[in-house]
This record gives C-alpha cells, structure tokens and sequence, in this order.
C-alpha cells in the first residue's frame, strides 16, 4: 500500500521539511491572480480604476475575467509600476521572450 503525501512529508527530517516548505510557499509566491497581484501591491480596486480611466466596476470585471486581451493585461501590470513580458517555453531550448505582441502604444482595450 503506498503511503500519503502527509504520510511521506512526515517521516522527512526536520531540515528537509523546512526547505520543501520554503520552496512550496516560494512556488505558490510565483502564481497569482491579478486580484492578488494587484492586493500584493497594496492597491485598491478603486486606486486601480483611477489609474485605468475606468469605473471600479470594471476593475472587478478585469480581475475576474480568464481570457484578456495583451494589451488589456500590459495596461493593467503597467498601472501598477510593472511591466509584461511573455516568454514561450520549449524543453529543448532556454525560454524565448516574445516580442513585437500588443503594442505599446494601443491603449484602447484597457
């Protein structure tokens, strides 16, 4: 019979368990939705619709929806002090940062 996660977790010594559970929290650190990211940023939906030229409401919209447009994303990151870069992964070669995708200059779609 093979043994649960908790079970396997257990038996590791305490120094072991500490950095699989720094490197867990570290993993978890790298994903977020834009509501976190933008709550990690300790701004508000409010201070948000400010900076986008668009009604709380919308901001909400935003951090809910699964499918945006790049331009509506790079508008979003860049009004929070970021920036946006997408890179394409391939397990035969190092990671490729896209560019020339949603110009800078289009900000009708935020």
């Amino acid at each position: 019979m093979s043994k649960s996660l908790d079970e396997k977790f257990s038996e590791l010594g305490p120094q072991r368990r500490k950095r699989v559970e720094a490197r867990a929290a570290a993993l978890i650190a790298e994903e977020m939705t834009l509501r976190e990211l933008r709550q990690a940023r300790r701004l508000t939906q409010k201070r948000m619709a400010e900076k986008l030229h668009i009604g709380q409401e919308g901001v909400s919209r935003l951090e809910q929806r699964s499918d945006l447009l790049i331009s509506t994303l790079r508008g979003y990151i860049e009004a929070m002090g970021g920036s946006l870069s997408i890179v394409a992964q391939f397990p035969d070669r190092k990671p490729i940062v896209l560019a020339g995708l949603a110009s800078l200059d289009d900000r009708t779609n935020v």
